[in-house]
Order: structure tokens, then C-alpha cells, then sequence
């Protein structure tokens, strides 16, 4: 474990935030965002595909006010954890499983610095999808927030069908160390503009995603590998299966969402005991970077749920 500064001046988290450089079990090197915020208890932050610790300062900075601290993740193959791929660009995991040895590094990490207890869990898109295979394994936290989890990818209508067997065909051609259809090296926040953008309707939040890759483009990311693509499928028809965790959970979802498939978090959350299930008009993919109204709304439900499950 190596602390250090953050990469970015601009974090924007709470004073006293910094990096650590930390290994999984089978060797990747991982990166992590601490934030002091108070003796709540402390939130760990599972990021979305291509994200990375500073985007979540300001997300920190929410949680500092209600009394928690954040600890957020630089999962595999992105932000500045250890690429996987002599083509950084390309987002890649050997299995979905990997993805938990990161966590158990990060409870680990959690325990080692002595962070404020006890932990919660807040996710966003690809995070919620790891945050609910952990879940299911009985990691230790009190209770979760989901943001627009990928329980789902959402695909093309017509492509729906064979996008199991597309990713098949690729690995028996061996073709799965290409990117997935549609996708390429290029960052999405720097290869599209604000107009229609699938991420947000708030111009400082967009201005801000795009200030971090523009700062230093080791922290961008392309498309998923077809291989990607290939286990990220497998892995939520799976999750699709099991049962609810017993775990006290928070989830919103957007009206405009465009990026995961929507279907799946509503059957989930129409089954999750208890859980509290937020849709929220005219938001984005992005529900933690949305305008001020719902990031509010977001981290008001999301820190009362943790505030009754201390």
C-alpha cells in the first residue's frame, strides 16, 4: 500500500483526500480515493465502465456533508489501475470474477487504514453490477445505494437476440481482443459533444467529466472488448437468477436512461424486500452527475437509508 496525491488538483473532494496504490490477490495493481467526511461510517465507491477515483470527489463532497467518508475504487483495466491489454484504450477483464478479487483487495485496503465503520455500498452502472455479485457473497456493509446499475445491457432491438452467440463467434475466431460492435478507442466525453450527450443534462457536470481526460488522457478509456462484452452478458443472466441479497437498498434510475437496459432493474427492485426504488424524470445515465436537484435527491435517500442502518 502507497499513499500519494491525487493526479488530478481539480478532485474537488473534501480536504484531506489522497491515493493509494494497492495489489489484488493475483497481483494487478489497483488505485483508491480516500476522503475524510466524518464518523458516520465510510462509503465505498464502485465507479462506472471508464471511470476512475477523481471523478468521484465531488460525489465525496455530497457524503462529507451528511457525515460519511468515501473510499472509491480504480477497478482493473481502468482509470490508472493496471491495463490489461497492450491497447489501453480498450476496456477488458479476463472474467467478471476478477472484478471481486478487487473488492476483497478493497475491504482489505478499508481495514488496513482503519477507515470509519462501518461500510456502506454505492455504485453507478458497471459498479452495480459488481456491488451485486459482492452483495450476494455476504460482503460486510450495512446497506446500498445503486445508480443506474447494469443489471442490463442495454443493445440494438435487432441485435438482441444473437449478442451471446456474436460474442461466441468472436472468441472462436479469435476475435475477442476486438472492440465490441458500434465501440472504438476513443473517449466518449471527448468524442462527442454536450448536445444529446447520454450521460447528463448539466453542463458544469459534463464540463467537469470532460476536464479530468482532457488533464491527462492516461485516465480515458474506449470501448469494451468483444470479450468484455461476451462475460459482462453472461454474468447479468446470472445475476438475473439469484435472489435478492438481505441487505437494506437504495436505488434511482432515470426516465432518459439510454445506456443500460432499464428492464432488469425494475424486476429487481420490484423484489428486493423493503428496498426503496427512485425513478427520476428527465435524468440521465449519470444520476450522481445530474443536475443539482437529483444529485440531492440521490444522496439524501442514499445517506438516510445508511443513517438507519448504522
Amino acid at each position: 500500500m502507497t499513499a500519494a496525491p491525487f493526479l488530478l488538483a481539480h478532485a474537488d473532494g473534501p480536504p484531506g483526500g489522497h491515493a493509494i496504490w494497492f495489489h489484488a490477490s493475483d497481483g494487478v495493481r489497483l488505485r483508491a480515493g480516500f476522503w475524510p467526511g466524518g464518523k458516520k461510517g465510510t462509503v465505498l465507491m464502485l465507479p462506472g465502465r471508464t471511470e476512475y477515483i477523481e471523478k468521484y470527489g465531488r460525489a465525496a463532497g455530497e457524503l462529507a456533508k451528511r457525515g460519511y467518508a468515501t473510499l472509491a475504487i480504480d477497478f482493473r483495466g481502468q482509470g490508472l489501475a493496471d491495463r490489461l491489454l497492450p491497447d489501453a484504450m480498450m476496456g477488458h477483464v479476463g472474467a467478471f470474477s476478477d472484478y471481486q478479487r478487487d473488492m476483497q483487495a478493497l475491504l482489505a485496503l478499508a481495514r488496513t487504514m482503519d477507515v470509519p465503520r462501518p461500510y456502506y455500498l454505492m455504485s453507478h452502472s458497471m459498479g452495480g453490477n459488481i456491488a451485486l455479485r459482492t452483495l450476494t457473497d455476504a460482503f460486510p456493509v450495512k446497506a446500498a445505494a445503486f445508480s443506474a446499475p447494469m443489471w442490463g445491457i442495454r443493445l440494438p432491438p435487432l441485435s438482441r437476440p444473437f449478442a451471446p452467440l456474436i460474442g461466441w463467434l468472436g472468441a472462436v475466431a479469435g476475435r475477442s481482443l476486438t472492440y465490441a460492435p458500434t465501440t472504438g478507442p476513443n473517449s466518449y466525453v471527448l468524442a462527442n459533444p454536450y448536445a444529446n450527450n447520454t450521460l447528463t443534462t448539466d453542463r458544469n457536470m459534463w464540463d467537469y467529466m470532460v476536464s479530468h481526460v482532457q488533464a491527462d488522457t492516461r485516465l480515458a478509456l474506449g470501448g469494451p472488448s468483444l470479450h468484455w462484452l461476451r462475460m459482462a452478458l453472461a454474468e447479468c443472466t446470472t445475476l438475473a437468477r439469484l435472489p435478492c441479497p438481505d441487505v437494506p437498498c437504495y436505488t434511482a434510475l432515470g426516465t432518459a436512461e439510454r445506456i443500460v437496459a432499464t428492464a432488469p432493474i425494475h424486476s429487481r427492485m420490484a423484489r428486493w424486500s423493503g428496498a426503496l426504488f427512485d425513478i427520476i424524470p428527465g435524468a440521465e445515465h449519470e444520476v450522481m452527475m445530474e443536475i443539482p436537484a437529483t444529485r440531492q435527491q440521490f444522496f439524501d435517500q442514499a445517506c438516510a437509508l445508511f443513517d438507519v442502518n448504522p
